[in-house]
């Protein structure tokens, strides 16, 4: 299971690396600026656009995404479902003359209904996550891109 886990870990981090890599705008000296002055303007940018947003791409693709990965719990959903499905179990149980058992197998199936909220929930918050990563990446490429735009090149 940890094996999976990190293994899922790695994936993301790549797949996060590999799409900010994606949105890197393309430069096109239109001034016909040497390859020495882009070179030249392009870190002169790139410092730039790191000191007017705070972000450094270089570090942010470094860190991997925070990411929840334990267990899903900590929500009260499971203990919430319990509760609910032994409630109900309880009265469909009354109705067939055994609420404690019907209790019982309503705990369970609350239980497990409560832990699928409670995943779906540590999804949301991963994916939360992970945009606002790619939102950061992008506050910086404009930034970028503006800084190289002034300076006479065409972005893409």
């Amino acid at each position: 299971m940890r094996n999976l886990i990190r293994t899922s870990l790695g994936m993301v981090a790549l797949c996060v690396a590999v799409s900010a890599m994606a949105q890197q705008p393309v430069v096109y000296p239109a001034k016909g600026q040497s390859t020495k002055q882009q070179g030249k303007d392009d870190g002169e940018c790139h410092a730039w656009a790191k000191q007017n947003t705070g972000i450094d791409p270089a570090v942010l693709a470094q860190t991997p995404p925070a990411q929840n990965t334990g267990p899903a719990v900590g929500g009260g959903e499971r203990v919430g479902g319990a509760l609910m499905g032994a409630a109900g179990g309880a009265l469909i149980g009354g109705i067939a003359g055994d609420a404690g058992k019907g209790a019982a197998i309503g705990a369970v199936v609350g239980t497990m209904g409560g832990g699928s909220r409670a995943r779906q929930k540590q999804q949301a918050e991963n994916q939360q996550a992970q945009a606002q990563r790619q939102q950061q990446m992008n506050t910086f490429y404009r930034a970028y891109g503006a800084c190289m735009e002034g300076r006479g090149y065409t972005i893409k």
